[in-house]
């Protein structure tokens, strides 16, 4: 039995966790499934997955084999990168990931310029939390992301985009806005990024204490800056709603029912509310930067290195 088969075949079980549902991918009966896993379980000496689970699950042996298929999978795959950078990018595929906000609204128009340049590479986007987005690209199924903040560069490498700024967003229905007139922002300061200067100040937050906060959920890099925030003005606000997206819980400010953390990202996109007004916050914990980030040590594709190229020559 092919090496190559039998690994694709057990990748394939191991990812649909069902024999019944990896058939069916595969394009083959669940018998002959099963018999070409059990040759290479009988070849190997142990078995590889504990049929007993719902959904199965790997055994040991399974999980050292999965390990190996994966190293062998990404060998073979750098060689296909090889081979296409070989065709002067006239065929190949680049995958980005990112969260809602970025995949939704910051990437199509940085990859339409990429399609101008180079319309034959096929380009996809992941739009995921970053838990799914982290273990795809360790699985190699996402090439570029964009992340907020810098991760471990043991794990990944990346390339600095540029900054970005957390804002307070507050119903402009609420009273306290009359009293802090001197600090809201215009939307023309707000989209020229003008309020990161000293003169512009940071609201004194501890005038919203008595409202409530949209708040997005843990592990979140927005919620980190926004429990940062809190946490310096010894603030604990009502939550109304913890959500997963920015856009969310801007939504939701824009509705008049809570204050929300969101970044210039969102705001240069989404553009006027009238219902929100926005304030600037202490830029210790408001500043941040945008990455494109990838998995460490991989092969640089060359479609990979001519979209950083890109960026790059874009902002000289």
């Amino acid at each position: 039995m092919d090496l190559y088969d039998g690994m694709s075949y057990i990748y394939t079980v191991y990812k649909e966790q069902s024999f019944t549902a990896a058939a069916k991918k595969l394009f083959i009966s669940q018998p002959s499934l099963s018999a070409s896993v059990r040759r290479v379980e009988e070849k190997i000496g142990y078995p590889l997955f504990d049929r007993t689970t719902k959904p199965i699950t790997l055994t040991e042996y399974g999980r050292k084999y999965i390990e190996s298929a994966e190293h062998i999978m990404q060998i073979e795959n750098d060689f296909t990168d090889y081979l296409n950078d070989l065709e002067n990018l006239k065929t190949g595929r680049l995958v980005f990931g990112g969260s809602s906000l970025y995949s939704s609204w910051f990437l199509p128009p940085i990859l339409a310029e990429f399609n101008k340049l180079y319309p034959d590479i096929d380009l996809e986007i992941h739009e995921d939390d970053s838990v799914n987005i982290f273990r795809m690209v360790q699985q190699n199924e996402i090439d570029l992301f964009i992340e907020n903040y810098k991760l471990a560069p043991s794990q990944y490498e990346s390339y600095l985009y540029g900054p970005e700024y957390i804002l307070l967003a507050v119903p402009a229905k609420y009273e306290v806005n009359d009293r802090l007139k001197p600090y809201q922002l215009p939307l023309s300061i707000v989209l020229g990024d003008d309020y990161i200067e000293d003169y512009i100040h940071p609201v004194p937050i501890k005038e919203f204490a008595d409202y409530p906060f949209i708040l997005v959920k843990p592990n979140n890099h927005t919620r980190i800056v926004s429990d940062q925030i809190l946490q310096a003005n010894h603030m604990h606000p009502k939550t109304l709603f913890e959500v997963d997206q920015q856009m969310t819980a801007y939504n939701i400010t824009s509705s008049g029912l809570g204050i929300s953390f969101v970044s210039n990202t969102l705001v240069n996109f989404v553009h006027d509310d009238p219902g929100i007004v926005y304030y600037k916050l202490d830029m210790r914990y408001a500043s941040r930067s945008l990455y494109f980030c990838w998995k460490a040590g991989r092969y640089m594709t060359r479609a990979m290195r001519e979209f950083l190229k890109m960026l790059n020559e874009s902002r000289l």
